[in-house]
């Protein structure tokens, strides 16, 4: 098993800051349920030395195994940062311990990086808008894959 493997299964084994953050100032969701990878990412800053930083950072993810070590590294990294240094970190410094991403799973680094950006550009919509409580309004996550209900076809199981 490869350095990365085993990297990916400790963050797994102890994944840090799942769930939601109900009073956050900032929501970010990235992906679809068609293709199968979703990530949310909640932010929540406080005052600290003058600045406004992110004081925790939580997640939620439909996906592979990578995607959610990546979140788990970045919600870790992010604490202490503020919005202007959280928004230029890469998906690759996103990783944190992880190391470098193969080449088949940069999407996942990718999927949590768009999650920052979302939440980050909703926090300075609702700076904006003098109301930091509208993102945080969003649906959960899981209330992001129930289909739509549109249309008049009723599928019916039949025994």
């Amino acid at each position: 098993m490869s350095s990365f493997e085993t990297k990916v299964r400790e963050a797994l084994a102890s994944p840090q800051n799942q769930g939601e953050i109900p009073d956050a100032d900032a929501v970010g969701t990235v992906g679809s349920p068609e293709c199968g990878d979703m990530l949310r990412m909640w932010l929540k800053f406080t005052e600290k030395d003058g600045k406004r930083v992110i004081d925790r950072a939580s997640f939620q993810a439909f996906g592979c195994q990578t995607a959610i070590a990546v979140a788990s590294m970045a919600t870790e990294l992010l604490r202490g940062k503020t919005a202007d240094e959280a928004k230029h970190l890469t998906a690759q410094e996103l990783t944190g311990d992880l190391g470098p991403l193969p080449p088949m799973k940069i999407h996942c680094g990718q999927l949590v990086e768009g999650a920052l950006r979302n939440a980050l550009d909703q926090d300075a919509s609702a700076i904006a808008s003098s109301n930091p409580q509208a993102s945080a309004m969003a649906p959960t996550l899981a209330s992001s894959l129930q289909p739509s209900r549109s249309g008049s076809i009723r599928i019916v199981p039949i025994d």
